[in-house]
């Protein structure tokens, strides 16, 4: 099972990525800027956060099994119908269902983990999910930029749409013979209420160590994944590459993720969370520096690389905040950290699509870095050795 929820995780994240390479593309296909065409990504990204408050609840009601299954066709549809929007509104629309429907897979495929495996294997089943999720975000920049290039931005959307509906083939046929589609039945459970929902949410934003972490990674999404979107354009636009080879640049942003995921025990610790944040924060902003004012290539690439190590470092030492900002409602918690992350990146990313239709993405960039280093500074001050948030 876990071999085919990784899968699923792949393929969405991969379409999450898909675009990146395509902006350029899209800009001339359809007659519009490079920052109207980043709409693609903004309605993923808003829609993809936005759900995360509804796929929790819904995955403790009717099962993370059945919901991941449902997710995971409702994005072969919504991939689909993205390859053949035959204008530009459509494709947005179709782009943010795509993200709603996605926003159901990968948390709730985390969620399914701790309910089926044991604390001891834990941290090593999640990080085979995580090199499932850095993989499909490499392959999706990498195939986006190859495909516009060389079939057409539609190919790459069909042929995610073709592993989507695959993965939920496969997950349905597996779920089916293990028995996991069986009805959840929690003895003594209350049914669920949208007003004790939304009431537990909003005593949790009471909590301030919970708005300082939400605050926090909301801020880190629009910085460092608002920027993340615009390196393929930079990259086109910079230093005249390619959109294949554009997105095989943003390779090395995932191969720095898979870095850390190896790394990452004897890095933390050497350095504890503290050091972790700092490092983190310092690589980013040196990556996003090089990508802004490199006068080759070469040092755009390693900026790259940096970055991707840089902000795994990073933002993991933000989850596990997340998982201890609030340990009584934890999956509440953790679906709000994750509905902030994106809700950042789609405000990032429609900040940044102002600036680079004027040309000024290396100054944008390096506002951005100074403004990371920034936080990562104060998060490294709030972080306490035991892992909880000082002024809590």
């Amino acid at each position: 099972m876990l071999r085919l929820i990784s899968l699923a995780a792949f393929c969405s994240m991969a379409s999450m990525r898909v675009c990146d390479p395509m902006l350029v593309a899209l800009s001339l296909e359809y007659q519009i800027t490079t920052g109207d065409a980043s709409a693609v990504i903004a309605a993923f990204a808003v829609a993809y956060g936005v759900l995360q408050l509804v796929y929790g609840p819904l995955g403790d009601r009717v099962g993370k099994v059945r919901v991941i299954i449902g997710a995971t066709a409702a994005c072969a549809v919504f991939s689909a119908m993205t390859a053949l929007a035959p204008s530009f509104s459509l494709l947005v629309v179709a782009r943010a269902a795509m993200g709603a429907a996605a926003a159901g897979i990968i948390p709730l495929s985390m969620a399914w983990i701790g309910d089926e495996v044991a604390y001891e294997q834990r941290q090593e089943t999640l990080a085979r999910l995580m090199v499932a999720t850095v993989t499909g975000m490499m392959a999706g920049q990498w195939f986006g930029g190859f495909a516009t290039e060389t079939l057409g931005w539609r190919a790459a959307l069909g042929v995610l749409a073709v592993l989507f509906f695959t993965a939920a083939t496969l997950l349905l046929r597996h779920a089916r013979a293990s028995g996991a589609l069986r009805p959840v039945v929690v003895p003594g459970a209350p049914a669920f209420s949208l007003a004790n929902y939304l009431a537990g949410t909003l005593a949790l934003l009471r909590i301030p160590r919970v708005r300082w972490v939400l605050t926090v990674v909301a801020i880190e999404g629009a910085l460092a994944f608002g920027t993340l979107a615009f390196v393929p354009a930079r990259m086109v636009d910079g230093f005249g590459l390619s959109a294949s080879a554009a997105g095989g640049v943003m390779v090395l942003y995932g191969v720095g993720g898979l870095i850390y995921s190896m790394f990452a025990r004897r890095w933390l610790a050497a350095l504890g969370e503290r050091g972790l944040a700092v490092l983190g924060a310092s690589f980013i902003a040196i990556g996003l520096l090089s990508l802004a004012w490199a006068p080759a290539v070469g040092w755009a690439m390693l900026g790259c690389f940096l970055a991707g190590i840089g902000f795994y470092m990073l933002h993991n030492t933000l989850q596990v905040q997340a998982t201890q900002m609030a340990p009584e409602a934890r999956g509440t918690a953790v679906t709000l950290f994750a509905c902030l992350l994106f809700l950042g990146q789609s405000t990032g990313v429609l900040l940044v699509a102002f600036s680079v239709d004027r040309g000024w993405l290396p100054p944008v960039f390096t506002a951005a870095a100074v403004g990371i280093f920034v936080l990562g500074l104060l998060i490294s001050r709030r972080v306490q050795a035991r892992g909880a948030v000082a002024g809590a």
